[in-house]
């Protein structure tokens, strides 16, 4: 026992699943301003400490437990959990999870290629040479005008929003051959096809709209937007000068002093203006643009889903109607043939009656009338039927 300092032998495979689910959980990728990656393989108290954030939003982040689709903005991060992409965004750096993932390699890829845009051109001068000013700076401020923060996010809304075009694409390729094929053949195996679609259908139209219903969210509210400004909460930290703009990038070595004048007088003008949440806006707009979109072409997937099982429903009522016009001939056969029954049941009888003994004339007359008898019954169940609608005309 453990309290008597024994060891006991824990069962191997146990510890494997412990461990796969450890390495899983702890398994992070770093980008810096300059697009440069550098794995990480660190507990959650660690990763507490490096972006200052609560134990519960980076429960968020947990692939074992299921949260939906999140975008938070803190003091000096943004909690972002969008389906597969779970990632800590900060002024400066990103954090990634489980970047070996096949749906993250992607965006780990597009991080590298659309992070380091500005820097990557100051580092490319080096110190050899001179930051050259006038059109030069114009052009670079005009390439690099969004902060880090908003390049990081607006590549995870991206990748987001193409994934479940890409699954709406695929599931559309799928479901409408299936649908004209049920619609041509009633069977078993169509009609689970059909489900299994179906199934799919929903699965996704929920997750498609949980990420529109967070954009939304944000739009509609300038207060969450303007948490999403890290490096303007960076900035304010500093007096509004030519100086407190260098101090805003002084963590950033790529730029350091090399900062142009132009690019300082439009991070003051930002600063100024803390609840000018335009940039931020038109960004969520496009890509709510996008998911919406997505959401449309699910959506009429789905009417195409129900027009289909009404034209179903509408055949086997076809059919169902023929089986009960059948039925309802072989009924009314059924009755006229018992009359004649009758009839032979009533002239079968070892009864002593004084017609039995001359009862040629009797024959007929109850033939006669037996026979208009049922006639006049089917005439009426068939127009009985035909008012009712239980049969064509």
């Amino acid at each position: 026992m453990a309290r008597d300092g024994s060891v006991v032998p824990a069962d191997p495979g146990a510890m494997a699943v412990v461990k796969k689910k450890t390495q899983s959980s702890r398994s992070w990728i770093l980008f810096d301003t300059t697009g440069q990656g550098s794995l990480l393989d660190v507990d959650k108290y660690a990763i507490m400490h490096r972006v200052q954030i609560h134990a519960r939003d980076l429960r968020i982040l947990d692939p074992l437990l299921s949260y939906p689709s999140t975008i938070l903005g803190r003091e000096k991060a943004i909690v972002l959990n969008l389906e597969h992409i779970k990632a800590i965004i900060t002024a400066e750096e990103v954090l990634l999870r489980d970047p070996t993932d096949e749906n993250v390699i992607p965006v780990v890829e597009e991080l590298q290629r659309r992070l380091p845009r500005l820097s990557a051109g100051l580092q490319q001068h080096g110190d050899s040479r001179e930051y050259l000013g006038g059109q030069n700076d114009a052009e670079a401020a005009d390439e690099d005008e969004s902060p880090f923060e908003f390049r990081a996010l607006e590549v995870a809304l991206e990748a987001i929003c193409s994934f479940l075009a890409a699954r709406t694409t695929e599931l559309e390729m799928a479901a409408y051959p299936a649908l004209d094929e049920l619609t041509s053949k009633i069977s078993s195996r169509n009609l689970d096809r059909v489900r299994k679609l179906k199934s799919a259908m929903t699965r996704l139209t929920a997750r498609v709209q949980k990420v529109r219903d967070e954009l939304e969210q944000l739009l509609d509210d300038d207060d969450d937007m303007a948490d999403l400004y890290l490096s303007r909460k960076v900035g304010s930290s500093s007096p509004v000068s030519g100086s407190g703009a260098a101090n805003w990038f002084a963590a950033s070595p790529t730029i350091g002093s090399k900062i142009s004048r132009a690019s300082r007088a439009s991070l003051a003008t930002i600063r100024l203006d803390e609840n000018d949440v335009e940039e931020l806006e038109m960004l969520l707009e496009a890509y709510f643009s996008e998911i919406d979109h997505t959401l449309n072409k699910l959506t009429t997937l789905r009417e195409y889903i129900d027009d289909t099982e009404d034209y179903i429903n509408i055949q086997l009522d076809n059919h169902r109607n023929q089986l009960i016009q059948l039925e309802l001939f072989l009924s009314s056969g059924t009755v006229c043939l018992a009359f004649y029954s009758l009839v032979a049941a009533i002239f079968g009888m070892n009864i002593p009656y004084t017609w039995n003994e001359n009862y040629g004339y009797m024959f007929k007359w109850v033939v006669t009338v037996a026979g208009v008898f049922s006639a006049l019954t089917f005439v009426m169940i068939t127009a009985y039927a035909r008012k009712k609608g239980l049969v064509g005309s």
